[in-house]
């Protein structure tokens, strides 16, 4: 389980890197002076369109769409799951237990397989993508995993740093890697992933926020505040955090879900007026 004490550190990032901006306007430019451009990302509110039951045991480290199904990676040590989940019911239709001495983390689809991380195990496993049986595992992968996605150029994986890597699919070797920043600071804590219309999708770790980065260069292009959801989820212990991003790109669904949270959203995306400074 990581370590509950950084979420002091988080708080101060929030305010310091202006999450919470769009409470207090600005400053009024001196008079004559034009107002200054906006020049950083867009702040967006997430509206719920509908709300799916979801395992309230459930320690979700990855989530993805995928033919019809949800696909979910679990963690802690003994409990970590690669499932296939209905999205209607709930219903587990097909699971795979990872190592027990293992702690599962993010999930993603290559081709015909899904590979799932491991936090501080150094393994990545591989599940055929019809019935989630293995097919093999690699060992020794030097980082830490967190959240892992797929683009075009291979997998996309994130650490908790402010660093995106981008992977070859099939040896796991860092092709590139790219910084993220928001308005220019660095943004660390990324943690589950998923790519959408260009760009990645990453919850902010202990946060009730998603930011949406560029790949290219690791701009943040999009901030999408979910504290109104988070705060209406029924479930008071401090690891249960906002925590699983899936696209359904054919239907255009966006859900969302967290960490032992007994429901699944499908959201939509507001654009506010909202800046952050």
């Amino acid at each position: 389980m990581r370590n509950p004490v950084v979420l002091a550190g988080i708080g101060l990032l929030l305010i310091s890197t202006g999450l919470v901006a769009g409470q207090t306007p600005p400053p009024a430019p001196a008079p004559g002076a034009e107002a200054p451009v906006y020049t950083g990302p867009k702040v967006y509110r997430a509206e719920v369109l509908a709300e799916y039951p979801h395992d309230s045991e459930a320690f979700t480290q990855g989530l993805l769409w995928h033919e019809g199904a949800v696909y979910e990676s679990t963690g802690q040590v003994g409990q970590s799951r690669v499932r296939k989940v209905e999205l209607e019911t709930g219903k587990v239709l097909a699971e795979r237990a990872i190592p027990p001495e293992q702690f599962g983390e993010g999930l993603a689809l290559w081709e015909d397989e899904f590979i799932s991380l491991t936090w501080q195990d150094g393994a990545i496993h591989r599940w055929k993508a019809d019935d989630l049986s293995p097919i093999r595992s690699f060992s020794g992968f030097p980082y830490e995993g967190w959240g892992l996605t797929t683009f075009e150029e291979g997998l996309i994986h994130s650490d908790g740093s402010a660093t995106l890597r981008v992977l070859e699919p099939t040896t796991y070797d860092v092709e590139r890697s790219v910084d993220v920043t928001l308005n220019g600071r660095p943004l660390g804590l990324l943690n589950e992933l998923e790519f959408i219309d260009g760009l990645v999708f990453a919850n902010i770790w202990q946060t009730g926020y998603i930011v949406a980065i560029d790949p290219a260069d690791g701009r943040v292009h999009k901030l999408i505040d979910l504290r109104h959801i988070v705060a209406q989820v029924p479930v008071d212990y401090h690891g249960a955090v906002l925590n699983g991003i899936a696209w359904d790109a054919e239907n255009r669904r966006l859900f969302v879900t967290g960490k032992l949270w007994p429901s699944l959203f499908e959201i939509r995306l507001v654009e506010t007026d909202a800046q952050v400074r």
